[in-house]
């Protein structure tokens, strides 16, 4: 996985987890005090009640209504400050009741009920929002998703980074867990924050409220999770990482394995026919027939050019083998004369479909070395293709005298036939002949 396709996966993980967290309803009863009002009161409301607010010099106030059960609603400082509220206001508010099965500590059994919420405020809808001129929410996610998403592609990174050769593994650890660490610290003190104070957004370590706030505690609950996440993703990641590094060199030395065992069996090939080659071009020059000894030499030259040059290559076309087996086939004829014949049954549509270079070769060698030629028993060697297979099919006039095998022959062509191709060829080998049937490939 190269590095652009890394960073582009951390930085989307990083953006998806940011929105993940900011937009989780789990933390909407967290982040506003009428969720923990409603996990603690269970979700109760008091009667609607319209009274005069009156304030002490240390902000407490209560609210004067004309109520039937009671005379006065208590209004705490934080809600006055919050909610701005001033000495003579006259509300349209509901209150929370105090029972023995709704009991606010530090109230008392008969306490005041505690303001809940202002629905009209001087005559006027009150509307929360309209208190501050604060950023839109569009706006206040949006500083939410930035900060977090860019804390937690900075942790990815931290935990993906590679260790420096020669560096030990426990130090490699200690110095991620560190700079994670740290990274958290700063983005928990830095982490932006709504002011309702004032309607500004605010950073964390700026933000003058108390430490076990809610704010805090969200601060908090985010960052932490955006650790966790990223330690598990980093080793995920990491893992996958070292499996397809795995799987890169396995192919690798896979190729380079196969490259050299072709190499060799290709190698084998050349010394066995020149041995062959040398014989026979040694009984034309014996028999002192010069034009048939030239002949024979530039057929020969262009037998080992084609194997020279298809040593380089694990393909060639049927039509390029052909042509090498009629010039190869030339050779044997040279030798046994009008004993020895090749028929080639194959029709132009198969010219171009491939198959493994060099597979005629030693078919059309082992026919003439294990078989009886002579002018009474002539041998035919076929060669066609059906049905997309390469057939080379020769009957079976075994010889007394077994000729000494170098042990090379059927098994390198199935051989370089598996490594190739990956398909295996067929050997029909009965009483009366022995055929050779090889799958050919259609051209890309």
């Amino acid at each position: 996985m190269n590095i652009k396709s890394s960073i582009l996966l951390h930085a989307l993980l990083a953006v998806a987890l940011s929105l993940v967290i900011n937009f989780s309803y789990l933390l909407v009863p967290i982040i506003t005090d009428q969720g923990l009002r409603d996990r603690e009161y269970d979700g109760y409301v008091g009667e609607h009640s319209i009274g005069v607010l009156h304030l002490s010099c240390d902000l407490h106030g209560y609210i004067v209504c004309a109520c039937p059960e009671q005379d006065s609603t208590y209004v705490s400082s934080g809600q006055v400050r919050r909610l701005k509220l001033q000495d003579g206001d006259t509300l349209h508010f509901t209150t929370h009741r105090t029972s023995d099965e709704l009991f606010i500590p530090g109230y008392g059994e008969h306490a005041h009920p505690q303001l809940d919420r202002i629905l009209v405020r001087n005559g006027e809808e009150f509307d929360f929002d309209t208190l501050y001129d604060r950023p839109s929410r569009t706006m206040e996610f949006l500083w939410q998703i930035v900060h977090y998403a860019i804390f937690t592609f900075l942790l990815i990174v931290i935990f993906t980074l590679p260790r420096r050769e020669g560096s030990r593994m426990v130090w490699h650890i200690v110095r991620r867990s560190l700079c994670a660490l740290l990274l958290t610290f700063v983005a928990v003190y830095f982490a932006p924050l709504m002011d309702f104070k004032d309607g500004m957004m605010r950073i964390v370590f700026f933000f003058n409220s108390n430490a076990h706030t809610n704010a805090y505690i969200v601060v908090l609950t985010k960052s932490l999770f955006m650790l966790v996440v990223a330690i598990l993703y980093a080793n995920i990641f990491r893992l996958i990482a070292q499996r397809h590094s795995i799987v890169v060199e396995n192919e690798r030395l896979r190729s380079e394995y196969l490259s050299t065992r072709y190499n060799m069996l290709v190698g084998q090939i050349n010394p066995h026919f020149f041995f062959n080659s040398l014989n026979s071009l040694a009984m034309l020059i014996r028999g002192h027939d010069e034009s048939r000894a030239l002949e024979y030499v530039d057929q020969l030259s262009y037998t080992f050019r084609y194997i020279l040059q298809s040593g380089q290559n694990t393909m060639t076309t049927l039509g390029d083998e052909l042509t090498f087996a009629r010039s190869y086939a030339y050779l044997f004829k040279i030798r046994y004369e009008d004993k020895l014949f090749f028929d080639f049954d194959v029709e132009d549509r198969y010219l171009d479909w491939q198959l493994p270079a060099l597979s005629l070769q030693p078919l059309l060698g082992n026919a003439v070395k294990h078989n009886t030629i002579t002018s009474r028993q002539p041998l035919h060697v076929t060669l066609r293709v059906v049905d997309g297979w390469l057939e080379v099919e020769n009957p079976k006039y075994p010889k007394l005298d077994v000729e000494p095998s170098t042990g090379i022959g059927l098994d390198n062509l199935r051989s370089r036939w598996q490594i190739i191709t990956g398909r295996d060829i067929e050997f029909i080998n009965d009483s009366d002949r022995f055929l050779v049937r090889m799958p050919l490939e259609q051209p890309k």
